[in-house]
């Protein structure tokens, strides 16, 4: 994961100065919408072509992209009563990029839409006119980096009154459809199974007898998180039964769920089929009152919270988001730290004090900058993620829980490193006070990303829609509000003669303040433990004892000879150097699901499964969640796990999706996204087909059991 942010990182910078002043996005993909009839009637389908011709070496992306990227995505501005259908793709192929492996097309694509014209026009149509149709195309264009772009297409054509008219293809456009068609997978013509052998999952290919040899087999799965992509598909056999061995993926999909397009090579002829079953299809798009230039309004699953919000709003959503960090338990340790230091900056003059108070803000404020501009940049890049992305990966997780660990250890006293972590030392200067201050901000952002407080959500998913200059501003005031106590506090220094003076009380105090930091360090190790499985927490351990190893001889080299103060200095690098290979080993390692497993209910979330439950007209409760995420842990454990929720759930018989994003999952992304936010937690109740209810950030028992419907059987 550590990897992947950074190699997106370096490529998404060069590929947005591009975009923003080198080579364009059209200068790489030359997008065109054609289509196949030379003319329209009432009541006749039509097929659309959007047609990319991309720059060689570069590609774009299939309905599911794979490890990274985006499809190809239509906002359609169609005449009323016009609509079009789901998209055709044409079987992809794998684009290895580094470790990631992409599913899409290099060349030329054409994606096949139907378009359905009304058996009642509207009064500014009639026969012998001509319909305009247009639309913006947004793609991601990728070669080794990866570039947004969009494309406003149009066309016009011709309104007839005779359904037959509608039939005649356009001669100029026959060749292009019909080789649009060819790459369409169509139904197997033999049984294709799918199996799951321990932990491998087989497609069983039962080929008749006689039948040529295939080469070159790949299977390409509707669900994003339904196969580790960029594991290698072997393929089994010769003839009659052959396997095609896969890997599963974190989304945990049943074989009998399974389905994708499988593709081989057979006597020099690419077959593409159709296998398993295809996810419930969505609308293409909401058709327009007329065309316009207009851009068309964010998605309808997007929640009203966020429809309305404006950047003032959102701005102090994020004032009081961040005001309500300050009460959480990641962050309330490192609060305490520095109210202790104030303790004993209470006799210094008030203008040094207020300087402490700017300095933490700086340090508060650069930090949630610094997030926001990398998730923005990330994002800009194709990256499917949002707010706490960097938690998504084990070597954060566990250099965060070192250094926590390593704080841990000065408060206990087992090491002094004076100003250098955090302010937490005695004896410092004027300058590294500063520091210290700024040092504590620091730390205390980076230990509030996994909190999502109440108000924060629509905020952040706010920021993230918006230009950039308008999320950093959103970001900052969220950095504000986390600041705010401590900085009114220093503000008046009188507040501060309500504390007791200082004394040696406060060596106690500091000595207690040590275990709710190790505390949040073992919380950070549980984190990990959901991320890596147990062979990458016996390394993270063995790096927390490296870690202890690294403050004892670096506090014995202080009190020793030269010799002496050589060899503990050498064993502190050492070690140090030990505890950061165990945590660089811990890369690209997965885990199990996180938090609280809701026995006999629960199911794991995929965007397949949840289409087809919401086609069964079932009730369908969806809980998005993340290991590191204590506002969803608190929900899992005080809420949702509880007895009287979990009956509820079996009474109305209500279906119970968990989307785990403690690693990385575009599907969940994706969902996220659609819904105005960026971060976990997130709670909806979908009624069979109907639209899904955003439920709040904190939940109690009587909120789901009414919103789920059950209220009545529960209570029985």
């Amino acid at each position: 994961m550590l990897r992947l942010l950074l190699l997106v990182l370096l490529l998404a910078a060069p590929g947005l100065a591009a975009a923003q002043g080198g080579k364009a996005p059209k200068d790489l993909v030359r997008a065109r919408l054609v289509a196949e009839a030379a003319a329209l009637a009432p009541g006749r389908t039509v097929t659309l072509g959007l047609h990319l011709a991309m720059k060689p070496g570069w590609h774009v992306y299939w309905r599911n992209p794979g490890d990274s990227g985006l499809p190809p995505e239509m906002a359609w501005r169609l005449p009323e009563g016009f609509s079009v259908g789901p998209t055709q793709w044409p079987a992809p192929e794998r684009i290895p990029v580094q470790t990631l492996m992409n599913f899409g097309y290099e060349g030329t694509v054409t994606l096949l839409v139907p378009l359905h014209v009304p058996e009642t026009l509207p009064e500014s149509l009639r026969a012998g006119g001509r319909v305009p149709l247009s639309g913006t195309l947004s793609y991601l264009v990728c070669e080794e980096i990866c570039i947004p772009g969009t494309a406003e297409l149009a066309l016009e054509m011709p309104l007839v009154s005779d359904p037959g008219a509608a039939r005649e293809p356009d001669p100029a456009q026959a060749r292009l459809f019909a080789e649009a068609r060819d790459a369409l997978p169509v139904p197997a013509p033999f049984p294709v199974r799918a199996v799951r052998e321990g932990e491998t999952l087989a497609l069983h290919l039962d080929r008749p007898d006689g039948a040529p040899p295939i080469r070159d087999a790949a299977f390409f799965p509707y669900a994003e998180s339904a196969l580790d992509n960029a594991a290698e598909q072997n393929l089994q056999g010769e003839a009659g039964t052959l396997r095609l061995l896969l890997k599963p993926g974190e989304a945990a999909v049943a074989p009998e769920a399974l389905g994708g397009v499988l593709t081989f090579d057979e006597g020099g002829t690419r077959r593409a089929y159709a296998v398993g079953p295809e996810p419930a299809a969505t609308p293409a798009a909401v058709p327009a009152a007329a065309p316009s230039a207009t851009p068309p309004p964010a998605p309808a699953t997007a929640t009203a919270e966020a429809e309305t919000l404006t950047l003032w709003s959102a701005a102090g959503l994020a004032l009081l988001g961040g005001l309500v960090l300050n009460l959480m338990p990641c962050v309330f340790p490192v609060l305490s730290i520095k109210v202790l230091s104030l303790v004993k900056q209470a006799g210094e003059a008030r203008g040094r004090v207020r300087l402490h108070g700017l300095a933490y803000t700086a340090g508060v404020v650069a930090s949630f900058l610094g997030l926001a501009g990398l998730l923005i940049a990330l994002k800009a890049g194709g990256a499917g993620i949002g707010w706490g992305f960097q938690l998504q990966s084990p070597v954060v997780v566990i250099l965060l829980a070192y250094g926590l660990f390593a704080v841990g250890l000065s408060l206990s006293g087992v090491v002094h490193v004076g100003g250098r972590l955090a302010g937490l030392g005695d004896g410092l200067t004027r300058r590294s006070g500063y520091q210290g201050s700024f040092f504590t901000g620091v730390l205390a952002t980076l230990v509030a990303t996994p909190c999502t407080a109440p108000f924060m959500g629509a905020a952040v998913g706010f920021a993230l829609t918006q230009p950039a200059w308008v999320g950093l501003l959103v970001f900052a005031c969220l950095g504000l509000g986390l600041a705010l106590p401590f900085l009114a506090l220093t503000a008046f220094p009188g507040a501060l003669s309500l504390l007791p003076r200082p004394g040696a009380w406060m060596e106690t105090v500091k000595g207690a303040l040590a275990f709710p930091v190790y505390a949040t360090a073992a919380w950070l190790v549980w984190v990990l433990a959901q991320q890596v499985g147990p062979n990458g927490l016996l390394g993270a351990l063995g790096g927390l004892v490296l870690v202890g190893l690294a403050a004892w001889a670096w506090e014995r080299a202080r009190a020793a000879g030269r010799i002496g103060s050589g060899l503990g200095r050498a064993t502190t690098v050492l070690a140090l150097a030990g505890a950061l290979a165990l945590a660089a080993a811990l890369d690209g390692q997965r885990g199990g699901a996180a938090g609280v497993q809701l026995a006999g209910i629960e199911e794991p979330f995929t965007q397949a499964r949840l289409d087809a439950l919401r086609a069964e007209g079932r009730t369908v409760f969806v809980d998005m969640t993340a290991a590191w995420c204590i506002t969803c842990q608190v929900n899992e454990r005080m809420v949702l796990s509880r007895e009287a929720v979990q009956a509820a759930f079996r009474a109305g018989s209500v279906a119970y999706l968990k989307g785990d994003w403690t690693n990385q999952n575009p599907e969940i992304t994706r969902l996220l996204e659609s819904h105005g936010r960026s971060g976990v937690p997130l709670y909806l109740v979908y009624k069979g087909k109907g639209e899904a209810r955003v439920l709040p950030q904190i939940l109690t028992e009587a909120l789901v059991i009414a919103e789920v419907g059950a209220d009545r059987l529960a209570a029985r």
